[in-house]
C-alpha cells in the first residue's frame, strides 16, 4: 500500500460566528491590526467531502503530535494546498497558535501573518470572503464497507486555507475580541436543527 497526500477541507465556525477565544494579550493584538480565526480543523469518525473517514485513535495521536509544534510556533500552514508535503515558508500565511478537542472535532485558533500569503488571506477575510480550512498529511487509505479509511500510517502536516473546505463546518472566523457578536439561545438551536437536516 502505497502513501499518498491526504487533503481535507473544513469550513470554521458553523453559522458565522465562534465564541470568543481570545485571551486579553491577543484581544490587545487584534486592536493593533493582528487577525486571529477560529473553528473546526478536522473531524473524528465522520465522512468527510471527499469520503475518507478519520478514525479517533489516528486523529488523537496526530493531533497530540502537532500541539507540539503549536507550542514550539512551527505549526504553519500555507494559502491554498500545494500538491507537496512540506510547508514552503517563502508561502506561510498562518501560524496555527492553539488547538484542541472538542468532542470529535479539532478546533483550532490561527493567527494569520504579515508576510506576502499572510496579506492576501487577511484581505480576503477582511473583505468577507468565507475560507475553509483544510488538514494536509501523508497515508494510505483502504476501502470497507462502502467507506474509505484513513490508515494507522497517517501523518498530520498541517492545516491549510482553502475556498473550499470538504467537512461541515469548517470554516474558520474572525474573531473581534470585545466586539463579537453572541449568539442567542435560538440562534444555537436553529444552527443545530440545520446541521442535523443536512445529514
Amino acid at each position: 500500500m502505497s502513501k499518498l497526500l491526504l487533503r481535507e477541507y473544513y469550513e470554521l465556525c458553523e453559522g458565522g460566528v465562534c465564541q470568543d477565544f481570545l485571551t486579553e494579550a491577543e484581544k490587545k493584538m487584534v486592536k493593533e491590526g493582528h487577525v486571529f480565526l477560529s473553528g473546526v480543523m478536522q473531524r473524528a469518525d465522520t465522512r468527510n467531502g471527499n469520503g475518507r473517514v478519520y478514525p479517533s485513535a489516528i486523529l488523537e495521536r496526530e493531533t497530540n503530535n502537532y500541539t507540539k509544534l503549536v507550542k514550539e510556533r512551527r505549526a504553519l500552514g500555507e494559502l491554498d494546498h500545494p500538491d507537496d508535503s512540506v510547508i514552503n515558508l517563502k508561502n506561510a500565511s498562518h501560524l496555527v497558535t492553539e488547538a484542541w478537542w472538542d468532542g470529535n472535532s479539532v478546533m483550532g485558533k490561527v493567527r494569520i501573518l504579515d508576510t506576502p500569503s499572510g496579506n492576501v488571506l487577511k484581505s480576503l477575510v477582511n473583505s468577507g470572503v468565507s475560507l475553509g480550512i483544510s488538514s494536509r498529511g501523508m497515508g494510505s487509505v483502504t476501502e470497507a464497507n462502502g467507506r474509505t479509511l484513513v490508515e494507522d500510517d497517517f501523518q498530520l502536516i498541517c492545516f491549510d486555507f482553502v475556498s473550499e473546505p470538504s467537512t461541515t463546518g469548517a470554516y474558520m472566523n474572525l474573531e473581534e475580541g470585545i466586539e463579537k457578536r453572541i449568539f442567542s439561545k435560538a440562534d444555537r438551536i436553529n444552527r443545530a436543527l440545520n446541521s442535523v437536516l443536512e445529514k
